[in-house]
């Protein structure tokens, strides 16, 4: 965990969330740094878990993914060894983008991209409603993306 971020860190943290692929020198040349200095902080935020994993993101449409729903979930019960499964199972999916555990009606909330509505049946009938600890689940279909990636407010 970084303890608090300086105006450099804060600098190279916003143009790579505007550019993941910026090469070093480019990036120390956006940030106003040296390269061996960039390169010492991006390092030093990678260790500190600022930064997770570099990367491309992927347009799920593009891709063939065009069904995407959030699923609210709900337990049956909530002993820690039943959870501990779900959460695994969920975990495991590729399907599943995304998993919260949250206050409210619903004890999990899942946005699920998949190919078409059929493969999303197939997802709910031999995967999620096999779960041991699944009650219940709520479909909302996403009918279109609104904002999808936020920057961080650094």
């Amino acid at each position: 965990m970084v303890e608090s971020l300086q105006p450099a860190d804060i600098r190279i943290l916003a143009a790579l969330q505007e550019d993941g692929r910026l090469s070093n020198a480019d990036l120390a040349e956006k940030v106003g740094m040296s390269a061996s200095s960039c390169w010492r902080r991006v390092r030093a935020l990678e260790e500190a878990g600022a930064i997770e994993r570099p990367g491309v993101r992927l347009n799920p449409e593009a891709c063939g993914l065009t069904f995407q729903a959030i699923v609210h979930v709900s337990l049956v019960r909530h002993e820690m060894r039943p959870v501990e499964d779900f959460i695994r199972a969920v975990r495991a999916r590729p399907e599943v983008q995304e998993c919260y555990a949250t206050t409210g009606q619903a004890d999990y909330h899942l946005r699920v991209l998949c190919r078409d509505l059929a493969a999303y049946n197939a997802f709910l009938e031999e995967f999620l409603f096999r779960q041991p600890a699944v009650a219940s689940a709520q479909t909302n279909m996403v009918l279109r993306a609104v904002k999808t990636r936020g920057v961080l407010p650094l």
